[in-house]
């Protein structure tokens, strides 16, 4: 079974998440399920990327600390396990910034201003001064994140996909100039032979290994107002919201325009509350949802019943698990430290490397 094959027999995935508190159902459709399912057949890990937070939110850290607890707990109540991957806080690991120093120095100015997301947020945050060096270097930072574990793999969805590009530059680039005849050389040291076997090897030159994107389903997942569900919106339905609460902010929730009377009929597929039954309802519920409402067989109330009862179900486990873990914090407080142990213990593996390729071993 894959989850007994050691972690050197596996494929390496990163991937990590910010603290903003309580994670919504776009987090988890959008990440953590499929992170559930790649810790079963990859060697994960998955971090809290509070350094992160600071990019934008450096003026007021006071929700810090409790935003990366619920973060963790979010994360043990959706399924990860950390007999099966590692779990740990970004700042717990001091390569990351290390990493990020280094790669610093070869990384053009050009390549942080071009990033789409640099302007975008700008203008999306003005509230906020984001005139920083820390805001402009944030896809570096998160290129250090990866590159530090070596992984093969970077699990997005499709939009995701060409935030991975810049990291894979900056590998190459740090290859190019550090992994030639020194990296060679120190493997090597006064062997001819195994010099000159070392010369022939196409991967002697990938100290930082570029990464591949591992495409992850991403389904559509609207909030309550429509759009996509996000806390900068508050149309969001948290993973431990409880049923009654989560009942009444569906009741809320949009519905086809179309349907301004009880006996409207109305087009499922321009409907937010179908998306969500297309991603939580049984075939036979979608189909009951659709006909009734192409029919005005049904009202939107009933509807939005029906979608509430399949998240309810989907929640159920998650929201035990969670109680479980919120009751035990000194588990949870293990469970960190030992991921931190790994993490670090991976890490120190690639700045050994990296610290001799630049010539600062």
């Amino acid at each position: 079974m894959n989850q007994e094959m050691t972690n050197s027999a596996r494929k390496r995935v990163l991937s990590g998440m910010r603290p903003t508190g309580r994670l919504h159902l776009g987090n988890y459709m959008g990440a953590l399920k499929n992170w559930v399912g790649l810790q079963h057949q990859y060697e994960c890990y998955f971090f809290i990327a509070d350094y992160h937070a600071l990019t934008t939110d450096y003026a007021d850290t006071s929700a810090l600390k409790q935003n990366v607890a619920e973060v963790v707990l979010d994360f043990l109540a959706a399924g990860l396990d950390p007999a099966l991957c590692t779990i740990f806080r970004q700042s717990r690991v001091p390569a990351h910034f290390a990493l990020n120093d280094l790669l610093a120095m070869i990384t053009p100015l050009s390549w942080l201003e071009r990033v789409p997301t640099y302007k975008d947020q700008q203008e999306q945050l003005r509230e906020k001064d984001l005139a920083t060096y820390g805001f402009l270097g944030y896809p570096l930072l998160q290129s250090a994140d990866i590159l530090l574990y070596q992984p093969e793999f970077v699990p997005v969805g499709q939009d995701q996909a060409a935030h991975v590009e810049i990291t894979r530059e900056i590998a190459r680039r740090f290859n190019h100039l550090y992994g030639a005849k020194r990296s060679v050389l120190v493997a090597a040291g006064s062997d001819k032979e195994r010099l000159a076997e070392l010369e022939q090897q196409d991967d002697v030159r990938q100290i930082l290994p570029e990464p591949k994107v591992l495409l992850t389903p991403s389904p559509k997942l609207p909030g309550t107002d429509g759009r996509k569900m996000s806390k900068s919106y508050g149309n969001t339905l948290l993973l431990s919201d409880p049923e009654a609460e989560l009942r009444a902010k569906l009741k809320t929730m949009v519905t086809d325009p179309a349907r301004v009377r009880r006996t409207d009929p109305g087009n499922p597929e321009v409907c937010p509350v179908f998306d969500l039954h297309k991603v939580f309802s049984t075939p036979e519920v979608q189909a009951n949802a659709a006909e009734g409402c192409r029919t005005a067989g049904i009202g939107c109330i009933q509807c939005k019943s029906w979608v509430a009862d399949a998240i309810v179900a989907e929640l159920a486990p998650m929201q035990e698990r969670r109680r479980h873990f919120e009751a035990n914090p000194g588990e949870v407080a293990a469970i960190l430290e030992d991921g931190a142990q790994q993490a670090n213990a991976r890490a120190a593996q690639t700045m050994q490397q990296v610290y001799a390729a630049v010539g600062l071993d």
